[in-house]
């Protein structure tokens, strides 16, 4: 969950890894810090704090000038945050900056301090530096790959020692890490935008393998010292996609980005007018033998499979279940052969579902990655996959990478019904066709983003609120209320409006805010009774339901109105959106940052 980063070339190396690392501030943003060689000496500068902390105190200590350095971004595991435990951590002889857990770092920490190693840290990644020194012998590759044997968990690591200047060394298990190549420079980072603006050109390193960068040349090697040839790959991403184009925060802006990203995700994937995924590896023969369908995935991209399966079960009447993957992996779930199992993660490089797809592999599922990042441990591993063509999300809370899960869930639920008979090819026409009008109908609601602001504003002074809606509604209520609660710090849960009488109406006070979604027809009715009922006793409702609905007093005190135009089964990708923006505006006027919320990074890469 940290972000690293790493530099080799003519550049000043402290702009080049400060610059870096404020493009990966999304991962961890705990503390951070740079190790550089100046004048051929390994100099460190790190704070608690987040990446302006570091750059103030280097004004005050002396900026570190040369042409070769790590840098780390930090999201704590072992250690609080402070100045000692902030990375990069260094032996006598070597300097590393770490991202993932080492297990095992207790019983090794035991034996180097019996060998007369003293730390001066908390953390496990110090345990990895000194245990690197411990064994450095003058060859770099050689102590490497003795120290990786001894290491159980997951790690990338930059490392530079202190007699090779102006190289970079670096090694990944599990933890993301990819190597880029530009005109005499070479980098290491942990996602791509942190070296858009010098290079579109990378290497994915594989697991153990390792990477050798100095200013005119980039080695990779495995770990019995044979060199390997990769494939140079380039991203299709431009640093204007990475920067915030005039927008406030990244949050908002890839709130309206949305529209773009949903025409960009499915448009490749109809033909002749239908779903078409067989460049995902997915046909019609394969679809109609499953007979049932685990959606695994952590945080929002489970509430997209949420969303998924009520689609796929009443179109093509196949059961679905959506499990978290922290918990499929350790239930021992009934999943065998002839079973497909989904797996939705932005980043591709989620713990938990990287080793709850693996489980179900071993088990002998199928596997279908729904993933935003190419090249990723998911997306490579996966026997399917289905990129979602979103572009970079930088902010922490996740909009646009959500909406195109769901939108992928559309184009499977129209096929699999298809390939299943219980639906006509004329009527998934017809779907498919009202899928790819969302796009304007998302342009159409942003346009009415005022009112969202002024629902927000009630909402600040709230120390507690809930969320509830039936069917699709109440999968949208899950999301909603997590995109609150993650940048406005208000407590706030979802209910199904028809579990209210079974304890949760206890909650309701006086003025406590209810966000209530009624977008579907067939419930409806109910979903006005159970909204009444918390109006009866005190709530402050506000209802998220079609433009020709107008609530009474006993109903409702604020609407957010919605095209009336739009069919219930896609309700969700146009009910999202208000909410989303909801979340955003009650973040703003309670002054916190948005797209840093606290505690929290992008890519959770460790359990």
């Amino acid at each position: 969950m940290c972000g690293i980063v790493g530099y080799v070339g003519y550049r000043d190396c402290t702009e080049v890894l400060m610059d870096a690392l404020s493009k990966l501030e999304y991962r961890g943003y705990d503390s951070a810090g740079i190790a550089v060689f100046d004048n051929e000496e390994i100099k460190v500068a790190k704070s608690k704090g987040r990446l302006a902390d570091l750059a103030e105190k280097m004004k005050k200590t002396g900026r570190l000038s040369g042409h070769s350095g790590i840098g780390h971004t930090r999201w704590a595991t072992h250690g609080e945050p402070s100045d000692v435990n902030s990375h990069p951590h260094s032996g006598e002889r070597v300097t590393i900056v770490h991202n993932g857990i080492i297990e095992n770092y207790k019983a090794l920490k035991d034996f180097l301090v019996k060998e007369g190693r003293c730390f001066k840290s908390d953390t496990d990644t110090e345990v990895v530096a000194q245990l690197l020194d411990y064994y450095y012998d003058g060859d770099p590759i050689a102590t490497i790959a003795a120290v990786t044997k001894e290491l159980e968990g997951s790690y990338a690591l930059g490392i530079i020692f202190a007699d090779f200047p102006d190289t970079v060394f670096a090694i990944r298990r599990e933890s993301p890490l990819i190597v880029g190549i530009g005109e005499k420079e070479s980098f290491i980072a942990s996602d791509v935008p942190a070296i858009l603006k010098y290079t579109k050109n990378y290497y994915l390193l594989e697991h153990d393998e390792i990477a050798v960068l100095s200013r005119y040349s980039t080695s990779i090697y495995d770990l019995h010292y044979n060199k390997i040839n990769k494939e140079l790959k380039t991203a299709d991403w431009d640093m204007d996609a990475a920067e915030k184009g005039g927008y406030e925060h990244f949050m908002l802006k890839e709130i309206f980005e949305q529209p773009t990203s949903i025409k960009t995700t499915i448009t490749p994937r109809i033909v002749d007018g239908l779903p078409n995924l067989e460049e995902c590896g997915i046909t019609m023969e394969k679809l109609n033998g499953y007979k049932q369908i685990f959606v695994v995935a952590c945080g929002t991209a489970m509430h997209a499979g949420v969303v998924g399966r009520y689609l796929i079960e009443k179109l093509a009447r196949v059961p679905v279940n959506v499990e978290i993957a922290s918990e499929f992996r350790y239930r021992d779930p009934i999943v065998s052969e002839g079973d497909l199992v989904i797996i939705i993660s932005q980043s591709g490089e989620t713990a938990d579902s990287l080793a709850a797809m693996r489980l179900a592999k071993k088990l002998g599922a199928e596997t279908l990655a729904i993933v935003n990042a190419k090249g990723s441990s998911i997306a490579r591993e996966a026997d399917m996959l289905i990129y979602t063509h979103a572009g970079p999300e930088i902010a922490v809370a996740s909009t646009k990478a959500y909406m195109v899960q769901i939108a992928v869930m559309y184009l499977f639920a129209f096929e699999l019904a298809l390939a299943k008979g219980k639906i006509t090819e004329d009527e998934c026409r017809r779907l498919t066709s009202l899928l790819t009008q969302i796009p304007d109908t998302i342009t159409k609601i942003l346009e009415n983003k005022a009112e969202t602001q002024f629902i927000a504003s009630e909402l600040i002074t709230a120390d507690s609120l809930l969320y509830i809606g039936r069917g699709l509604d109440y999968a949208l209520s899950m999301e909603g209320s997590l995109k609150l609660k993650e940048i406005s710090y208000i407590h706030s849960e979802s209910y199904a409006a028809g579990e209210l009488k079974h304890g949760t109406i206890s909650l309701i006070s006086e003025g406590m805010p209810v966000i209530a979604v009624a977008t579907q027809s067939d419930l409806f009715d109910k979903t006005i009774s159970n909204i009444k009922e918390v109006k009866a006793r005190g709530a402050k409702v506000v209802i998220v339901c079609r433009d020709s609905y107008n609530p009474d007093k006993d109903v409702a005190d604020y609407k957010f109105g919605l095209p009336d135009e739009v069919e219930d089964l896609f309700m969700p990708m146009a009910s999202v959106v208000p909410l989303q923006l909801i979340a955003y505006y009650t973040s703003v006027l309670r002054g916190n940052d948005v797209d840093k919320p606290r505690n929290l990074a992008k890519s959770v890469t460790v359990e």
